[in-house]
């Protein structure tokens, strides 16, 4: 036939999709062409050529399951319209969701790969063993060799489950770190004792913030004078103190 459509569905012969869906469905890693043509025996542009036409085909009719290429194969996955009625199912009742401290170990390792569990800890500032130790037993990370250093610790790196997960082909289609270094030169040292003398000037600043805010609480802590009180002791004449009767303070009774 000579339109792409003939084409491709010449090269999908019957025996050849029946033999890519078999091994489709008992793979339980993404399987890559090379494999999948050695097997069988045909040329690794015919199983490609297959493969893309299985999964457009499953995509037309609307299947329960689609074929995708991810994580350097090709496997059969659910349909992603069907996600809800599939957890349903799987995941009723069970937590399968990673720890904060997990989700830091094992994005640490997808960066820094290969790299050591003291790497990881000196990185998170904590003791990294346990999260790494439930990071391999999910299959999101594995032991790919050792340091050589003295005692050669184990590296850590992560797995096609990984990058299955994540529905990417490679570690290549991560998603940029962004440029967290500091701009401009570092600051200058201190002078010997300059540490001492910050804290100390820091300590006086911080006692007098204290007695700062003791007389602001004073102050907030008197009586509101009542409306127009303070401007009618202003305007009050400080020697016109009378006595209760009004004569003035210290006068005779006589005027004398």
């Amino acid at each position: 036939m000579s339109d792409a459509t003939g084409s491709t569905e010449l090269r999908l012969q019957p025996e050849l999709r029946k033999a890519l869906e078999a091994i489709l469905l008992v793979v339980d890693e993404p399987v890559d062409v090379e494999t999948l043509a050695q097997v069988l025996e045909v040329a690794a542009d015919e199983v490609e050529d297959g493969l893309l036409a299985l999964a457009t085909e499953y995509v037309e009719q609307g299947r329960g399951f689609v074929l995708r290429r991810v994580g350097g194969g090709w496997r059969m996955y659910t349909d992603p319209g069907a996600a809800a009625y599939v957890e349903r199912f799987v995941l009723h009742g069970r937590s399968g969701r990673l720890s904060q401290a997990a989700l830091e170990t094992l994005a640490i390792i997808a960066y820094k790969q290969p790299v050591t569990r003291a790497a990881i800890s000196e990185i998170r500032g904590v003791d990294a063993d346990a999260g790494v130790r439930n990071l391999v037993s999910r299959g999101l990370v594995e032991e790919v060799g050792r340091e050589e250093t003295p005692g050669q610790p184990l590296l850590y790196g992560t797995t096609s489950a990984f990058l299955e997960k994540l529905g990417v082909d490679g570690l290549d289609e991560l998603p940029a770190l962004p440029d967290l270094s500091p701009t401009g030169p570092p600051p200058p040292e201190p002078r010997p004792g300059g540490y001492k003398a910050a804290r100390k000037e820091l300590d006086m600043l911080a006692e007098d913030d204290a007695e700062l805010d003791a007389e602001i609480e004073e102050v907030l802590a008197k009586p509101t004078p009542k409306p127009g009180a303070r401007l009618s002791a202003l305007l009050d004449d400080p020697w016109a103190d009378e006595t209760a009767d009004g004569a003035p303070d210290g006068g005779d009774d006589d005027g004398t």
